[in-house]
């Protein structure tokens, strides 16, 4: 006698699951259309943007600019309103300015500064 016990209900084997046919009508129609159509593979291409990366450089002066605002600033809301709003005194969008070159990335650290409680104003 074999010593491994037999299942009492054995699993019991599916048919498999077949497409439901199509009416003579609509099948004629897509074989048409279908036949001399290449096939091609679905991408994801079309969501995104042929953008070049920031630089290095440029990479860490808009993470550095971003920070001191976060902390000086008291917050992300407050930060993110002042790095992305025009600037007349400093000439333009201070994100874009301090990421741009390390001179501009000093006036809007300089500004930032001033703008922080208990900053002195002269």
């Amino acid at each position: 006698m074999n010593s491994r016990a037999k299942p009492v209900n054995p699993p019991v084997r599916k048919a498999p699951v077949t497409a439901p046919a199509k009416p003579a009508s609509a099948a004629a129609g897509a074989e048409a259309v279908d036949a001399g159509a290449p096939v091609r593979a679905r991408t994801n291409n079309h969501f995104r943007k042929n953008r070049t990366p920031l630089a290095p450089a440029d990479a860490k002066r808009q993470g550095d600019i971003s920070q001191l605002a976060f902390l000086t600033m008291g917050g992300r809301d407050a930060a993110v309103d002042f790095l992305n709003s025009d600037n007349e005194a400093l000439g333009g969008r201070p994100l874009a300015l301090a990421t741009a070159s390390a001179e501009g990335f000093e006036q809007v650290a300089s500004a930032i500064r001033a703008m922080a409680p208990g900053a002195e104003t002269s």
